[in-house]
């Protein structure tokens, strides 16, 4: 109870930071934490939350790095699910989190695109339509938090992404090198990683038919299906029917929900409950496959450091956070309009990124790319695939190296997972995790984190 107090108990406001008479952003009193809003257009309103490390180590050598967060969705919120999820400072229980990447660097979480968590537009019309969109306005951000704060700008920026959130971040990190280069932006990009990350629709369609038949999860005519829709998706991608692929995409969840009895694509040896199937056996796909996304957006799932699931997510975000952050407007609810972000998006839902991470790759980005064992939504066999046409230089001999195990602490008999690097392409196998990789493997998870972005932290 003394730590919900001092968590609520913050007219500890050191900063207070006007523009035009209205609030735009609050400081803690220790200049721990930050958060505000951005309005990245007229009207169209970001949210944002930075964490400083109390782990920082000091390295002339080594600068000390931020890690921008970018969730999933599109519509989940980085800072309900991202931060108190998987690797902020504190759980949805508000107990510290012993593996909170706070240990390697700082933490931005940023609520993307607008509409998403407690970012919020006053008009429907100003919601984004393209991954492009969503970029620009990321870049508007930075330009606001990063201009303003000489230190941010000594920190090397590492953009993070999950799901879909992989889209969000090779478009922003190509958007925010753009600015950089035309000396509208004061930062250095450090990299980009993507994990669990949907960027190529395709490949992954045409993963889960195969994953799940050689598993025994699916049988031959379970597989027939989900290879004819996958082929329809296929077509129409090739024909630039896009919004109708992602229709199609909601069918093809729903077929292989009802032939491999509700298979969780989250993690593809758990089950994600039966209720859904009725409505699924009488075709009502769109609406099942809305249903179960949503659930990722509010996080309606169990997990360790979150025993009550989404239910208790949004209570505490749209209780003590949001009064502890006094700076969120009255009508806005948390995830209010995450619904509506998905929406305006399914045009862009199932178009590819593989050109823009060939162009970061080209550009000497360093990029890396970890995926889960058990996940399905954005299965390995699938990413595997999408990297393999990859058109940079560097892929041959990315391909011919030998992986290296990873280990955890002085562990050196249980396998955690394998890396191959090449260049600056790195790929991460995470063994016994499904999409939420933090989350199921939250010690290789912080090793890798420490590896991408160089941290000094010992």
């Amino acid at each position: 109870m003394e730590k919900l107090r001092d968590f609520v108990s913050v007219l500890l406001f050191l900063g207070l930071i006007f523009h035009c008479g209205k609030v735009l952003a609050l400081k803690s009193e220790d200049g721990s934490e930050e958060w505000g809003y951005v309005e990245v257009r007229p009207k169209a309103h970001m949210f944002w939350w930075i964490y400083r490390s109390p782990y920082r180590v000091e390295d002339p050598s080594k600068p000390w790095p931020i890690i921008l967060w970018l969730q999933g969705g599109p519509g989940a919120s980085g800072v309900g699910i991202g931060n108190f999820e998987e690797v902020g400072p504190l759980d949805t229980s508000l107990k510290p989190r012993n593996s909170t990447w706070l240990r390697k660097a700082d933490l931005l979480f940023v609520d993307n695109p607008v509409g998403t968590g407690y970012s919020f537009v006053e008009d429907k019309s100003l919601f984004v339509k393209t991954d492009w969109e969503a970029a620009t306005d990321l870049t508007t951000l930075l330009i606001e938090i990063f201009n303003k704060d000489a230190n941010l700008q000594k920190s090397p920026l590492f953009i993070v992404a999950e799901s879909y959130g992989g889209k969000f971040a090779v478009t922003l990190g190509l958007s925010a090198l753009k600015a950089i280069e035309n000396g509208k932006l004061n930062l250095k990009l450090g990299g980009v990683a993507l994990g669990d990350s949907w960027i190529s629709p395709e490949d992954f369609v045409f993963s889960w038919g195969p994953l799940l038949k050689d598993l025994s999860r699916l049988d031959e005519n379970g597989l027939q299906k989900s290879n004819s829709i996958a082929q329809k998706i296929k077509q129409q991608l090739e024909d630039g029917k896009f919004a109708e692929a992602t229709d199609s995409w909601s069918e093809l969840e729903s077929v292989i929900s009802v032939s491999s009895n509700n298979v969780d694509f989250y993690n593809l040896l758990e089950d994600a409950g039966s209720g859904d199937i009725a409505a699924l056996e009488l075709g009502l796909f769109q609406k099942v496959s809305m249903k179960r996304y949503s659930k990722y957006l509010t996080s309606l799932r169990s997990s360790s450091s979150s025993p009550g699931g989404g239910d208790d997510l949004d209570k505490l975000l749209n209780g003590v956070v949001k009064k502890k952050l006094k700076i969120i407007p009255e009508n806005v609810t948390w995830g209010g309009q995450s619904g509506d972000v998905f929406t305006y998006l399914s045009g862009d839902f199932m178009r590819p990124r593989i050109d823009e991470v060939d162009e970061l790759l080209a550009k000497g980005v360093d990029v890396t790319v970890y995926n889960g064992q058990v996940d399905l939504i954005c299965a390995t066999k699938g990413t595997e695939a999408w990297v393999s046409k990859l058109k940079w230089g560097g892929l041959k001999y990315f391909l011919g190296k030998d992986r290296t195990a990873l280990y955890c602490g002085s562990d050196k008999t249980s396998t955690k997972g394998f890396v191959r690097s090449y260049q600056n392409l790195h790929f991460y196998w995470i063994l016994k995790a499904g999409h939420f990789v933090p989350n199921d493997q939250p010690c290789v998870a912080l090793d890798m984190v420490a590896a991408i972005t160089q941290s000094p932290a010992t």
